[in-house]
């Protein structure tokens, strides 16, 4: 195997080599660097995100690139903001030691004002996404005719996200003459014409096999009913005491409910998609790196060219309609040599889309048994004295205190104190489970039917006697269900209030509660305020025969903004609105997060 210093790179580069922990060069390395900086052909490299691709074509950039001429000479276009900021900041850990070589990330998102600022001042190399490189374009602010070097990063992504149009417009303002990279996980038809009209000859480079999923991925799915989904991702999180991965799911309204369901349950969760600002979004990011997180909830579009390290876990919890999202989803995980797990729940209507993905992916994806409660009560507390037994005691502080507490705990036998330590540490976590498997009903594959009756069950099904409220929030006032339940949670004194149904609309919205606690929390939310608005909340009043076209809201009228306004009260009618948006806003969720 060739090492980084056989390569032929210069002190300076070898030295940031050294400091970064490199050690030897991964497969997509081994094979494009020496291309890099030997003849300039151009190249095309199909490999999964993860195998190292920014140092192949990186390293070799930053060591090619003249500091002493004040021009754009190379240009490197990826589909979002997050890999936009994370290729610049790599370039720059590698250019460390190499002069005043100069690089400038533009995205959308940020002040295109500043990026203009930093573009006439003179840059190197321009890592940009295509939509705001458009804009600095038609701005004559962003100047390609020096640029010598193209690199399209993560190139099915950006098609997969309708950029194809402003690639080209792009590639017609470089120069002729460029070398041009192309990095892809996939090789699909658009890219294969990309390649046909703006690459010469090209050196085709395959690590791993072409079109497939990383090797060191394991896929797995769950058959369920559609109405236990949420109960059994619970249980694939209580499984996997050490879980940290990225749970997708198909729309914005979808991401919201499982993730606000997740932070009701205690898990250390937060939702990522369209409804929420960059802000917003940069902080869940933070958060998610930094582990505070274990959990990520998101749409395919938001988490478009996210890169973290060290996922276990990818959870479809609703499989995507195209096999090659599938692809993109799993090969978050298992990378840098390191192995992952990708799983998917799925029901019976979905079967064919995942031998779809089988015949994708030419490996088998194996049916796994819901996890029994026994078996993760019996992991937790593995896991628990795992913990227990590597804690660190060094702490002199605590030895003033250790007769006292020796004294009080001197009438308990050994057995005891275990037995009170576990119930102390598991009581709320034993608790849920405590009923067993029954919760689950099972599907009966065979038959082609749900459960030992062969019915299907409602869309949405809950245990216990639920009442429906109205509160006078909606979304124009921020309010979304993690609000609800922050809401509910901080003024019920600890109480745990099960929710159940959640209906948000404009200006207001309806609530499920067990009924036990609906008079209490009626009472006591009645006295707060949320964002400066006194809070009303009522028992809902009863549908009506009514046409859904002659229902204003007026049963609650005293409480709600806009009369005149038409509300309807049907509570799938904000399911099918919020879908039907979805599916209209698709264009504009990929413009924002990736121009």
């Amino acid at each position: 195997m060739t090492n980084f210093e056989e390569m032929g790179f210069t002190p300076g580069v070898l030295k940031a080599i050294e400091e970064l922990g490199f050690d030897q060069p991964m497969p997509v390395q081994e094979k494009v660097i020496p291309l890099m900086l030997g003849d300039a052909c151009d190249i095309i490299a199909l490999a999964q995100t993860g195998t190292g691709k920014t140092a192949a074509f990186g390293l070799p950039l930053v060591q090619a690139t003249d500091t002493e001429i004040n021009d754009t000479q190379a240009l490197i276009l990826c589909p979002t903001r997050e890999l936009c900021m994370q290729i610049t900041n790599d370039l720059t850990d590698y250019a460390r030691h190499t002069g005043k070589l100069k690089i400038l990330a533009v995205y959308g998102g940020a002040s295109i004002d500043n990026q203009i600022r930093g573009l006439k001042k003179g840059v190197h190399i321009i890592v940009a996404t295509p939509g705001r490189l458009i804009d600095l374009i038609g701005r004559r602010a962003a100047r390609l005719s020096a640029v010598t070097t193209v690199i399209l990063d993560e190139a099915d992504e950006m098609l997969n996200m309708g950029f194809l149009d402003s690639i080209n417009e792009i590639l017609e303002e470089v120069p002729d003459g460029r070398r041009t990279l192309l990095f892809s996980a996939t090789m699909s038809s658009e890219i294969a014409s990309i390649a046909r009209k703006y690459m010469d000859n090209p050196v085709e480079i395959t690590i791993g096999t072409k079109n497939s999923s990383a090797e060191n991925v394991s896929h797995g799915y769950y058959l369920v009913h559609a109405k236990d989904k949420y109960k059994v991702l619970k249980r694939i999180a209580d499984s996997e005491p050490d879980i940290y991965g990225i749970v997708f799911c198909r729309t914005r309204k979808e991401t919201q409910e499982v993730a606000s369901k997740l932070i009701n349950d205690g898990y250390n969760a937060d939702a990522l998609h369209g409804d929420l600002s960059q802000s917003q979004r940069d902080a869940v990011m933070q958060k998610f790196r930094m582990r505070n997180l274990q959990l990520l909830v998101a749409t395919d579009v938001a988490a478009r060219g996210l890169d973290v390290d060290d996922l276990t876990h990818i959870i479809n919890f609703s499989l995507p309609d195209d096999t090659e999202v599938y692809t993109h989803r799993s090969g978050r995980t298992g990378r840098a040599g390191k192995t992952g797990i990708s799983i998917s729940l799925v029901h019976l209507r979905e079967r064919h889309i995942l031998q779809q993905i089988e015949r994708k992916l030419k490996k088998p994806i194996r049916l796994i048994q819901i996890p029994t409660a026994s078996e993760i009560c019996g992991k937790q507390l593995s896991n628990w004295v795992n913990k227990l037994e590597n804690v660190s005691t060094d702490h002199q502080e605590i030895e003033k205190f250790l007769p006292s507490i020796k004294e009080k705990l001197a009438g308990l036998d050994r057995d005891e104190f275990i037995k009170r330590v576990i119930s102390l540490v598991f009581d709320k976590f034993l608790d849920d489970y405590r009923n067993g498997d029954d919760l689950i009903e099972p599907v009966n594959e065979k038959e082609g039917s749900f459960g030992h009756s062969g019915r299907r069950g409602s869309r949405e099904q809950y245990e216990g006697n639920y009442t429906r409220l109205f509160i006078n929030l909606g979304k124009s006032d921020g309010f979304f269900p993690e609000q609800l339940i922050e809401l509910v949670n901080s003024n019920t004194r600890g109480k745990k209030v099960p929710i159940g149904k959640i209906d948000l609309l404009k200006t207001f919205s309806f609530f499920e509660v067990e009924a036990s606690y609906a008079d209490d929390l009626i009472k006591v939310l009645n006295d707060k305020t949320f964002m400066d608005r006194r809070v009303a909340v009522e028992i809902a009043q009863a549908k009506t025969d009514k046409p859904k076209d002659d229902y204003s809201g007026k049963r609650h009228a005293k409480w709600a903004d806009r009369r005149p306004e038409r509300r309807r009260s049907d509570k799938h009618e904000s399911y099918n609105r919020d879908f039907k948006k979805d599916k209209k806003n698709n264009k504009k969720e990929k413009k924002k997060y990736s121009r």
